[in-house]
């Protein structure tokens, strides 16, 4: 049928109707907020006239800026590693974190796909993950749901930004939405992004200078173009510098300013247990510091009574696109959008990729998290020989860490295959001689030689195998919430600290998957700063990101105002042995 014939079946606002490669689009449709603000969406669609159901995503990366030119050194990795993500489209439509809608519209489904309010072709003021923006999200959920070529059964789905709003979403509960797939994103503001351990992290700051400032509203004539509709990627309007800094938050200023976890950041979190749908949540192994957590953290608490957990490796751009990721997300939402009976029911609730040296991934099924057959095993840090020892087995004594200088303290050597997967915390008793201290506790492995086995995280090419971190002045527990395996800390104060006092601290560490072939060993450093690969010679750069790639990603912790030397270089001492009995939680499975 033609574009003509289709648009006297279903009427649109769209700039632009026309049917190409397989399907008919409507781009610049103007989806009407509650304050009267326009927001523009592209929608893809079948070519055959009927009702589909859709999935939807909204977010800041403006619709129109292709994957390839926003992000070039993804695309490359991403196209050139695996093949299969550009077989069988053109990828012209790719987008940046968000589905290839030449791989769903063909399957049956409708794709939206939303600039939030200030970024794209939408106008406003930004302000991210905001109850503004929120309410946004639900409007054109509700807005999809009511379409004409809608079933009235809306899909969202995402990465990272795309998975972080969509807890905050769900919580609200929209009507029309019947499914959600968050892939690789926080869903706790606070704790999952901004501050790990009650540490400023600088991530924010500078993505929003390489990723949201070079796409906002009002770059018009001075932004990219559309290279299929020849649109302006940023608007029509052409603003002024000033005009542009008047339409936005100072993000990284306002997140530097609420150093304790506050009702600013609950209103970017949702609440987790009023979620109902159908929940896929999937996280990375590589995701410390902003794509990990979060998702397990969500299956957990989420109050959604069918809900499914999927952990996976590599980049945290690449397991959505590739066939392995696609194709679950498409038995889901066949299963909750079109009523398929394809068994997705009868799938256990975890899924793991269980992930060893060499990116090599061997697939799992349990039926819990943690999982059910974990053997705990709680090792103690001995401070004369520097190894994780049993019980009762460490020396009596302290070992010093520094803004400079960590300490390694290494598992002994087995001639047997062994694995570790689940949560891990530690148990630390510290002193300091300062007014506080920060910590910084990562999870590594040694091969035969002692030489460092790093992986593909998320973000970091070279990534260690898990991370924690803690400020000793939040070490206050919410002890309702902990478990041994996973300590929650309120972040709502901040406890006094007097140089030279022991203080007993937990450490929650991020979760973690790792089979340790024979003839290599676990280790865990504790450290004053952020990881940094001591072999890494040439440190990968990003087109999207400040910072050179040396083992934390853009994930850093290096704030002059949050961590003033004078306070958090100073000497740190680790209590071992005898009556206080630092030791770490290491969550073991049969192999």
């Amino acid at each position: 049928m033609s574009s003509e014939a289709y648009r006297t079946v279903t009427e649109t606002n769209a700039r632009i109707d026309e049917v190409r490669d397989g399907m008919r689009i409507l781009w610049d449709v103007t989806i009407t907020m509650d304050d009267g603000l326009p927001l523009a969406a592209d929608v893809f669609l079948p070519e055959q006239p009927g009702q589909y159901p859709v999935l939807i995503s909204y977010g800041p990366y403006a619709k129109g800026l292709p994957f390839q030119e926003g992000y070039p050194t993804a695309w490359e990795a991403l196209s050139s590693s695996h093949p299969d993500v550009a077989e069988g489209s053109s990828c012209a439509y790719q987008n940046w974190e968000v589905v290839d809608p030449e791989k769903w519209v063909p399957h049956g489904y409708a794709v939206a796909r939303v600039d939030s309010r200030g970024c794209g072709r939408s106008p406003g003021y930004i302000e991210h993950f905001s109850a503004r923006e929120t309410a946004d999200y639900v409007a054109c959920i509700e807005w999809a749901a009511d379409q004409p070529w809608s079933t009235g059964k809306v899909g969202t789905s995402g990465v990272s930004y795309f998975g972080m709003n969509q807890w905050q979403v769900a919580s609200e509960r929209p009507r029309g939405l019947a499914a959600v797939c968050i892939w690789e994103g926080a869903s706790d503001f606070y704790r999952d992004a901004s501050h790990h351990g009650g540490i400023l992290s600088t991530f924010w700051e500078h993505w929003y200078d390489k990723q949201i400032k070079v796409v906002q509203y009002g770059l018009g004539d001075r932004g990219p173009v559309n290279p299929i509709t020849g649109l302006n990627v940023c608007g029509d309007e052409t603003l002024s510098d000033d005009q542009l800094a008047a339409n936005r938050s100072d993000f990284g200023a306002i997140i530097r300013s609420h150093p304790l976890l506050d009702d600013w950041y609950r209103e970017r979190s949702g609440v987790l247990e009023n979620i109902e749908v159908p929940l896929l949540s999937a996280g990375n192994w590589g995701g410390s510091g902003l794509h990990l957590r979060g998702n397990v953290e969500g299956f957990l608490r989420a109050g959604s009574a069918q809900k499914w957990l999927e952990m996976h490796g590599l980049e945290h751009w690449t397991t959505y696109y590739t066939d392995y990721g696609r194709q679950i997300q498409l038995a889901f939402f066949d299963h909750f959008l079109k009523g398929v009976d394809n068994g997705w029911d009868q799938r256990p609730p975890v899924s793991l990729l269980v992930r060893s040296p060499g990116e090599v991934y061997e697939e799992r099924a349990a039926s819990a998290w943690p999982l059910p057959e974990t053997a705990w095993q709680r090792l103690e840090l001995d401070p004369v020989r520097l190894d994780l020892v049993e019980k009762g087995g460490a020396e009596a004594g302290s070992v010093e860490f520094s803004g400079e200088q960590d300490v390694t303290f290494r598992l002994p050597v087995s001639d047997a295959d062994r694995e570790v997967s689940g949560p891990v915390s530690a148990k630390l008793f510290v002193s300091t001689d300062s007014d506080d201290a920060d910590i910084f506790l990562t999870v590594r492995l040694f091969d035969s030689e002692g030489k460092e086995v790093t992986f593909a995280g998320a973000v970091d090419p070279n990534a260690p195998i898990s991370m924690g971190w803690l400020r000793l002045s939040h070490r206050e527990l919410d002890e309702a919430a902990s478990t041994e395996w996973r300590p929650i800390h309120p972040h709502s104060r901040t406890l006094p600290v007097e140089a030279g006092t022991v203080y007993e601290v937990d450490v929650e560490v991020w979760p973690t998957c790792i089979v340790v072939p024979a003839g290599h060993t676990l280790a865990v450093t504790i450290g004053g700063r952020d990881y940094e690969n001591p072999e890494l010679k040439d440190a990968v750069t990003m087109s999207n990101f400040k910072n050179a790639m040396k083992g934390c990603g853009p994930f850093l912790h290096d704030d002059p105002i949050d961590r003033p030397a004078q306070r958090y270089a100073t000497r740190v001492r680790v209590h071992c042995g005898g009556e206080h009995r630092s030791s770490i939680l290491l969550p073991f499975q049969e192999r």
